[in-house]
């Protein structure tokens, strides 16, 4: 399709869909809302203090050279590491690829084998498993059938010839949230000179997290993950971990990232993690509860639902997965979308090339289970209210499209 063909059907296909009365918006595991403060934050930055290149010699740039040191000041303090540790991307997926390709290119004679569980984000799988060609091996340690990785498993794994260990503190679509401490005892015990790393896109500001303390080599962030701008990520690199930069190109401030970087971004994805750690107790608490109403409504109205991951403080606070058997997620999700509840059908990534998500496959849904769930986060901008009306709605869609399904229970 080309572009010009594909802007009149997505117009189309705007003014057919219309605008609903009410709107709840769900789906800020893809892309999402940002704080008023981050975005007025980033206007001033484009404005005023963040024009200018960092790393050029006149006034704009130094003014852009100390917001942006500012902003790193506050993102170490959140990060509880140090300024120098933090190195920026565009997103998580940019410091996903440079943690796993950049220490690759370091990886001695003897040590190429990369593990990883079964399920990460497929930001960390595609690195790894493209490393094949270059003579690494890729082992994916299974999980249980709430997410929880085998810790005997992958102690079995860990050895002599393993260069790096990947896993993510907070899974991106089931919200389990791992015992990380433990894990990487297990990898340390088994050789202190495999490298670990976190990818903590979803559990940064959501989850207790001391890179300081938890002996992590290295850890993935998104500023759109905390409600900050798209287009804002960063990798913390430990003090005394080398690795080589994955683009070439003039470099500015930041040695692994060529190019200039992005200041009213990072601006911006500094001030969400500021006013997440100022009031962690009050978001976080509405986040969890309003995610249990979710839950808890749709388990005890709809039949043949499931939910995928934990429950409780296992799970991340904003996350609520659930299978509707005998419904196609897809379908499922254009229908609420008509009611003005936006949410996404398992991963987005795996729902762009429709192939059942490896995260639910992993923890043992059947296929069937897989292709009809649903991903919903809660934010602290939804209101009791809001959720209230989610709930509302998703049994009428759900009864509308098993009546049409031929997955259907008559089908």
């Amino acid at each position: 399709m080309i572009y010009s063909d594909m802007s009149r059907d997505i117009r189309a296909l705007l003014d057919s869909h219309g605008v609903p009365d009410k709107e709840v918006y769900l789906d800020s595991e893809n892309s999402g809302m940002i704080f008023p403060e981050a975005l007025e934050a980033m206007r001033a930055a484009y404005l005023e203090s963040g024009q200018g290149h960092p790393a050029i010699t006149n006034r704009k740039g130094w003014e852009a050279y100390e917001t942006l040191y500012t902003s790193t000041l506050a993102l170490a303090e959140a990060m509880h590491c140090k300024p120098d540790e933090i190195a920026y991307t565009h997103s998580g997926t940019e410091a996903n690829n440079l943690a796993i390709n950049g220490l690759a290119m370091t990886a001695p004679e003897g040590r190429k084998k990369i593990v990883i569980s079964a399920i990460e984000h497929l930001s960390v799988v595609f690195p790894a498993e493209e490393l094949k060609n270059r003579g690494f091996s890729v082992v994916k340690v299974p999980v249980d059938r709430e997410g929880f990785v085998d810790q005997e498993a992958l102690a079995r794994e860990v050895d002599k010839e393993t260069l790096l260990v990947s896993v993510a503190p907070v899974n991106h679509e089931i919200g389990t949230v791992q015992d990380t401490r433990a894990i990487i005892e297990i990898i340390r015990d088994r050789d202190p000179g495999v490298k670990v790393h976190l990818d903590a896109c979803d559990a940064f500001c959501k989850v207790p997290l001391d890179l300081g303390a938890s002996g992590a080599d290295m850890a993935s962030f998104s500023g759109h993950k905390i409600y900050g701008p798209k287009g804002s990520g960063a990798l913390y690199v430990r003090e005394g971990i080398e690795l080589k930069p994955v683009l070439q190109g003039q470099l500015s401030t930041q040695k692994l990232w060529p190019g200039v970087e992005n200041v009213p971004a990072i601006v911006g994805f500094s001030t969400a993690a500021t006013l997440m750690q100022a009031h962690a107790g009050e978001y976080l608490g509405r986040m969890s509860r309003l995610r249990d109403g979710l839950i808890d409504g749709i388990l005890g109205t709809v039949d043949d639902t499931l939910l995928n991951g934990p429950s409780g403080k296992k799970r991340s606070p904003d996350n609520a997965n659930i299978s509707v058997l005998y419904c196609e997620g897809e379908a499922l999700t254009i229908e609420l979308s008509l009611k003005g509840v936006y949410v996404s059908s398992g991963s987005a990534c795996s729902s762009r090339i429709l192939e059942p998500s490896h995260v639910l496959l992993a923890i043992h849904r059947k296929y069937e289970e897989a292709h009809g769930s649903i991903l919903m986060k809660t934010t602290p901008f939804h209101t009791d209210e809001q959720i209230a009306y989610v709930r509302s709605c998703i049994p009428e869609a759900v009864n509308r499209i098993r009546s049409l399904s031929p997955f259907g229970r008559g089908g």
